[in-house]
């Protein structure tokens, strides 16, 4: 089995939308008090938004939303009675919301693509139900007008900065040059990084934006800082731009790529192009015994892209029911970020009835420690979450992988970023 990465791009509509919604993303419904009104049936919705060469994420969500629900209902569902799973119908993530909403459930996990979420929330914030996606990474969600019923268990695409830039620092340079593609994911990446280099006292030489298929003058510019390393972002052609790199002489361990930019380039790039050179991957390898789980919910499934970070969405959404002892959405979303082991605006969130002593790894572990009256920290199969203000996991774990001279990448380390908003 692999596990494809696939970080899902920010088309133009949303950037739009957010212009037109972003506000003070924080607070609202996930720190309000709420008061019980469920109808004492937990159900747990999915959207389901990928198509075309993408479908194939839409079977690893769906097999960890099951693994997660039948695990939960082994343990005795909500309050004794079993915990549905429903998933959205209809084409398109706005209609699947509608299609949620009307079947009353109580959560929703989804969408894959950033440029889809706005249309989600609008109709979820409305019914009162939270929306957990597993794998939005667009920086501008944060901000989005939610009205607290927005959260993610996958990082910003912002986060990876302090990581990129620890990779540099690590191979000993003192300068970086930043070429990132003209894009929002390039901007807002490349910003990020330049700031996480200024606390890290790395001096930023040279930005500069490219087109895909047009990175010479990028990379030129780039050579003529005379950086000690180079920090390339990007989704599109990154490989034609690596190549503009190469033909600039910039080339081999003092490349540095973000996630959109990592591939396994092999022939595909000259001879020992990227050798030395180190990428970054968002999130952790699952673990075997995972992995078997996974397996014996759909035998046939080849991919765990977000697999993990859907059963945890799952995982938080019932314990966050459970921790209310109420099946309302409204009760979920003022509990997300205490069970995660998270705080909203800067202090223990309101629902928290003290802070947890240590993380609890699964939904039975965490629901025992429930039932001592102490505080919950979900840290799931992709990770510690601790939700902030803003629905955002405050860590983000990121896989390292270095090139060999066939321009291929191995798995060499792991790192952490502290924040997953930048």
């Amino acid at each position: 089995m692999r596990s494809t990465i696939v970080r899902t791009t920010t088309g133009a509509a949303l950037l739009l939308a957010l212009a037109g919604c972003a506000g003070a993303g924080g607070g609202g419904a996930r720190v309000e008090s709420a008061e019980a009104s469920g109808d004492g049936t937990l159900r747990i919705g999915l959207i389901q938004d990928s198509t075309g060469k993408q479908a194939f994420l839409n079977d690893s969500q769906l097999a960890a939303a099951q693994l997660a629900i039948k695990e939960i209902n082994a343990a005795g569902g909500h309050k004794g009675r079993p915990v549905d799973l429903v998933v959205g119908a209809g084409d398109g993530a706005d209609a699947q919301a509608r299609s949620l909403a009307s079947a009353k459930v109580d959560a929703v996990i989804g969408p894959t693509d950033s440029s889809h979420a706005a249309a989600a929330i609008d109709v979820l914030a409305a019914a009162r139900v939270p929306l957990v996606s597993p794998a939005n990474s667009a920086a501008g969600l944060s901000r989005y007008k939610s009205g607290g019923y927005y959260f993610r268990t996958a990082a910003a695409d912002v986060a990876q900065a302090s990581v990129l830039v620890k990779l540099a620092k690590d191979g000993g340079a003192k300068s970086l040059a930043v070429v990132h593609q003209d894009s929002s994911y390039g901007k807002d990446v490349a910003a990020a990084v330049a700031g996480a280099a200024k606390n890290a006292g790395l001096e930023t030489v040279s930005t500069t934006a490219f087109k895909p298929g047009a990175a010479g003058n990028a990379a030129a510019a780039a050579k003529a800082a005379t950086p000690d390393a180079v920090v390339l972002i990007a989704r599109d052609d990154a490989q034609g731009a690596i190549a503009e790199l190469n033909n600039a002489g910039l080339s081999g361990k003092s490349i540095i790529l973000s996630d959109g930019a990592f591939a396994q380039y092999g022939s595909g790039l000259g001879s020992k192009a990227l050798e030395g050179a180190r990428a970054v991957v968002p999130g952790l390898l699952p673990s075997a015994d995972f992995q078997a789980r996974l397996v014996s919910v759909n035998p046939a499934l080849k991919d765990l892209s977000f697999a993990a970070e859907t059963y945890d969405a799952v995982n938080l959404a019932v314990l966050a029911a459970a921790k209310a002892d109420d099946d309302a959405g409204r009760s979920i979303a003022a509990n997300l970020i205490a069970v995660s082991g998270g705080t909203g605006g800067g202090q223990p969130a309101a629902q928290a009835p003290g802070p947890a002593t240590k993380p609890c790894l699964s939904y039975t572990d965490c629901l025992a420690v429930l039932k001592t009256g102490a505080g919950i920290n979900y840290d799931g199969e992709s990770g510690p979450v601790a939700f902030d203000a803003n629905g955002d996991i405050t860590t983000a774990n990121y896989m390292v992988f270095t090139y060999g001279a066939d321009n291929r990448a191995v798995l060499s380390g792991h790192e952490a970023a502290g924040r997953a908003t930048g």
